[in-house]
């Protein structure tokens, strides 16, 4: 199966449950069940050929020049975490299906779950990293509504609200790393990274990019000092906790290290900041964990402790370290996700997860205490389980390391390790059964037993047969984690390795375990005598003091004050381009001027006359409005006189219509602005004003008058335009065609901004807004033919003419001035003309087609035209064209850009006439009359052919 398939199977499974929600709970699990075995199975198909060492790869270019791209590999790596993430999925889709409460949302649950999982997917078989970076920040945000899930507990909105705090700076720390590797490098083709080994290395910004990486990676798997966040985190229903702590969340870090390893691993910096960090953070999660009494706590703590034990065996830079370390990312998803959901059955089943409050419950709930027993002694490192193994080669690298810190306080880990694992174990099963059960224990129903079996199955079968089930997948995943060149060096999978440096401190590790559970009390004691910073207080100061210093930072600059805040732009601007300009170097004159004709002269005198006058007449609103208008037109004429008719066009129709637009809004507003400012600030502005159009014109005059030292991109767009593109309009060519992409982003920006407008009218429509509109009166007198006769037929007879030169525009805009967006414009500007004839709201009510649907026709007819290039393997929104003929008519030319073309063009029309609406709706609401006939002319005698809004 494509890796691109298998990463998008997810997010088609996060659709379902939405979908399938009224038609049960079981209806939505086992949707998303089916699709994530779908996955599964389809990246075990290509199981052959990744042990074989042929990576199995999806590529879809993007933008190539910028290098995006969608590609997607599958490796060795890629195929352990993916198995662990749908493997593991699987089973708590179908845990929670029985788990949670027919009280929760199981449809809304699913969904979260799925599109966490296609997130975790899409990051280990990303190929692209910035790619990888989208992935990356989609966890981030999915987590959070998995943790917060359950919204009515204050402890779960502050988790959820902590866990996106952290691991989102450390995204944002990460992109920068990754960016300064795409740079050294030379690409962001993770492959072809890893083989940058030494350029990267050898680089000045090697030691940023990998404090970035590395500030990214651990905020995610929550090392010290970030590793406060996880264990807040087990406030998420169950099924989340097991589902985040062994297999997805907390492991994207560490699969980010692994990935890139063979790259970052190696020097001083990397050995001494990644296996201390893993040193710290693997004892200081078991010392806390062994004085826990929740059992979430206590195995959060240990997956933050068992997290350290990774990274620090990343660390070591070993290629033994390495094989360890992806042994115990399969272990310790094993035992991990079956104790947690041990842990929830407990909480399930007797009500209460407080180790204090439990005891005794192996008669009562036998099999819940063999498959836990089972799953603890692994986590404890206690032979024959797969726990032991990996424990042991820990222990076994530790003890090589020449620094003796590392085999001290590995073993001291492993020791409080085997502490809080019996603890756990004995405490709850063990001991007097107890009267006093919030809830009668009992082992729960097949379903919600089963998942845990089955990961303590393989708990046990890999600890007994280490290199037939786990064997090929260790040595695959832990070869391209140090490389595909690497040879694999010599380890065993086996219980017993003789009487070896691990083996005495594996001992004792167990010895000191067993004293600690037997010495609990005095232990318990003394750490209640110790004083404990508590790392969620001091986030919450840390978080409530950046609140108040961005609210007093925000107060401050957006005082709601037009003149400073654009004070501060300009301000800003001219200190930027006088640095510039003063510190480099300008150079001589190399351009003669060109002559002046009156033509030209007299253009640019209206146009400094329009200026002036605006500014010395804008507090006349309709005034101002006139005088915008008449700078527009002169602009518009500049635009032809300099050969650009289309930006010429393009004016004429954008000043047509905003004119309307904004005479409909100053509608609502006094006739005057109030003079708001003091004379002297006025003198001060008029100073800066003029400083920053001197400083304009001065760049404009030096650019024009000299050469340029760099060569313009203007003549590859004009070589290219009808080769690569099919059209002979340049300007056209380059915006459906070679800068497609930023047109693309426009519209859709064109067409939020056109809902804002239509949201923020329905708002002024409804309660006490709605109520000051009523009582609003006109305060200038009306026409008495507001609905002329002669404007309603000459607007009648117009309206064909205009479509049909729309249309003429918009198919002639591939090879002559015109396109898709001056069409939609003159369009606009015809239906515009309806409306002020026969008035906005006798229009609005025989208007048939929903002006919202246009936009988004719009965006998803570009937005197929665009995806249709990636079927040619092709980038994103390339066009293609060829010549046809059908008798009797010449040869024509059709291109795949005109789809394009008419996506603009809807959107267009439909912004324009949304926004035209919204304010339509406004005045009505106001109070304005309606008519009843489309001209003021009466056909019923002497009754007035108005009615009142609303009536």
């Amino acid at each position: 199966m494509p890796p691109i398939l298998i990463a998008l199977l997810p997010f088609i499974g996060a659709l379902l449950p939405g979908l399938l929600v009224r038609s049960g709970r079981s209806a939505a699990a086992i949707s998303c069940g089916t699709t994530t075995l779908a996955a599964l199975i389809g990246l075990w198909l290509d199981a052959p050929e990744i042990i074989a060492g042929r990576p199995v790869v999806s590529q879809l270019n993007w933008v190539p020049m910028l290098g995006l791209s969608a590609d997607f590999r599958v490796d060795g790596l890629g195929l352990l975490f993916g198995t662990l993430i749908l493997g593991i999925g699987l089973l708590i889709i179908i845990y929670a299906r029985f788990y949670l409460s027919r009280k929760d949302p199981a449809g809304q649950f699913y969904t979260y779950l799925m599109l966490f999982q296609g997130a975790m997917m899409g990051i280990v078989l990303s190929d692209n990293i910035l790619l990888l970076l989208i992935f990356w920040e989609i966890t981030s945000l999915s987590s959070f509504l998995l943790i917060g899930f359950w919204k009515h507990l204050p402890e779960g909105r502050q988790g959820a609200r902590m866990a996106l705090t952290v691991t989102g700076f450390g995204g944002l720390a990460m992109i920068a790393g990754a960016l300064i590797l795409g740079q050294i490098s030379g690409t962001y083709s993770i492959s072809e990274m890893l083989t940058q080994r030494a350029a990267i290395q050898a680089s000045p910004l090697y030691l940023p990019a990998l404090l970035l990486i590395l500030l990214g990676a651990f905020t995610k798997s929550a090392q010290f000092p970030f590793h406060f966040w996880l264990p807040h985190a087990m406030a998420a229903p169950t099924p989340v906790s097991a589902y985040l702590h062994s297999a997805t969340m907390v492991k994207a870090g560490i699969f980010l290290m692994a990935r890139l390893w063979p790259v970052l691993s190696g020097t001083a910096e990397w050995f001494w900041i990644v296996s201390v960090t893993g040193l710290i953070t693997m004892v200081l999660g078991a010392y806390i964990a062994l004085f826990k009494d929740d059992l979430k706590a206590i195995l959060a703590y240990s997956t933050v402790s068992h997290l350290g034990l990774i990274t620090m065996l990343l660390g070591f830079s070993t290629p033994i370290a390495v094989v360890t370390a992806v042994f115990h990312i399969i272990n310790h998803a094993t035992f991990k996700a079956s104790l947690f959901m041990g842990a929830g059955i407990i909480d399930h089943e007797v009500g209460t997860r407080d180790i204090r409050r439990l005891g005794g419950l192996r008669r009562l709930m036998p099999l819940t205490c063999v498959l836990m027993v089972l799953a603890g002694l692994s986590m404890a490192g206690i032979p024959p389980l797969n726990g032991f193994l990996s424990k042991e080669m820990m222990l076994e690298d530790a003890a090589h390391e020449p620094a003796w810190a590392f085999p001290v306080f590995a073993t001291l880990g492993a020791m409080i390790s085997v502490g809080y694992s019996l603890r756990l174990i004995f405490f709850t099963f063990w001991g007097p059964e107890r009267d006093d059960y919030p809830q009668k224990p009992h082992d729960p129903g097949f379903w919600l037993w089963i998942s845990p079996a089955v990961l303590v199955v393989l708990v046990v079968a890999i600890g007994l047969m280490p290199r037939t089930i786990a064997g090929p997948l260790v040595s695959v995943s832990a070869r391209d984690v140090m490389g595909m060149a690497a040879a694999l060096p010599e380890y065993h999978l086996r219980l017993w390795n003789g009487f070896t440096p691990a083996l005495w401190m594996s001992i004792i590790a167990v010895a000191g375990g067993v004293a600690i559970v037997l010495m609990y009390r005095p232990l318990r004691a003394l750490w209640a005598a110790l004083p404990h910073p508590d790392a969620k207080t001091m986030f919450d100061a840390l978080w409530w003091g950046a609140m108040r210093a961005a609210r007093r930072i925000t107060d401050r600059l957006h005082d709601g004050s037009m003149p400073n805040a654009l004070a501060a732009l300009v301000l800003t601007v001219m200190g930027t381009a006088a640095l510039a300009w003063f510190t480099g170097q300008v150079g001589p004159q190399t351009r003669p001027m060109l002559p002046a004709d009156p033509i030209s002269v007299i253009a640019w005198i209206m146009l400094m006359m329009g200026t002036v006058c605006m500014l010395l007449f804008h507090r006349n609103r309709l005034l101002a409005l006139v005088l915008v208008g008449i700078v527009g037109l002169i602009v518009s004429v500049s635009f032809a006189y300099l050969s650009a008719p289309d930006l010429a066009l393009t004016q004429v129709s954008v000043e047509v219509v905003t004119v309307v637009l904004l005479l409909l809004a100053l509608n609502f507003l006094p006739k005057s602005t109030l003079l708001e400012t003091r004379d002297s600030l006025r003198g001060f502005q008029a100073f800066v004003a003029g400083l920053a159009g001197l400083g304009f014109g001065g760049l404009a005059y030096a650019i024009m008058r000299r050469d340029s030292s760099f060569e313009s991109i203007a003549n590859y767009h004009l070589a290219n335009s009808y080769t690569g593109g099919g059209g002979h309009n340049v300007v056209n060519v380059i915006l459906v065609d070679f800068r497609g992409y930023d047109t693309f982003g426009e519209i859709t920006v064109l067409g939020i901004a056109a809902l804002a407008i239509f949201a923020l009218t329905e708002t002024l429509l409804v309660g006490t807004s709605s109520r000051r509109l009523r009582g609003w009166v006109y305060d200038q007198p009306r026409a008495g033919d507001r609905h002329p006769l002669l404007l309603v037929v000459a607007t009648r007879l117009i309206l064909p003419i205009s479509l049909v030169v729309g249309l003429f525009i918009f198919l002639r805009g591939h090879n002559e001035p015109g396109g898709g967006f001056v069409a939609g414009l003159v369009v606009s500007v015809s239906l515009v003309m309806q409306y002020m004839a026969s008035g906005f709201a006798w229009t609005q009510d025989r208007q048939r087609v929903p002006y919202h649907v246009l936009i988004g026709l719009g965006v998803v007819a570009a937005g197929i035209t665009g995806i249709g290039a990636w079927f040619f393997d092709l980038p994103f929104l390339t066009s293609t064209y060829g010549y046809f003929r059908i008798p009797p008519l010449e040869k024509f030319e059709l291109a795949t850009a005109m789809g394009f073309d008419l996506g603009v063009f809807l959107c267009v029309v439909g912004a324009v006439m949304l926004a035209l609406n919204s304010l339509s709706r406004i005045a009505r609401r106001a109070g304005q009359s309606v008519n009843i006939d489309p001209m003021d002319i009466y056909h019923k005698g002497p009754t007035e052919s108005v009615r009142e809004a609303g009536q």
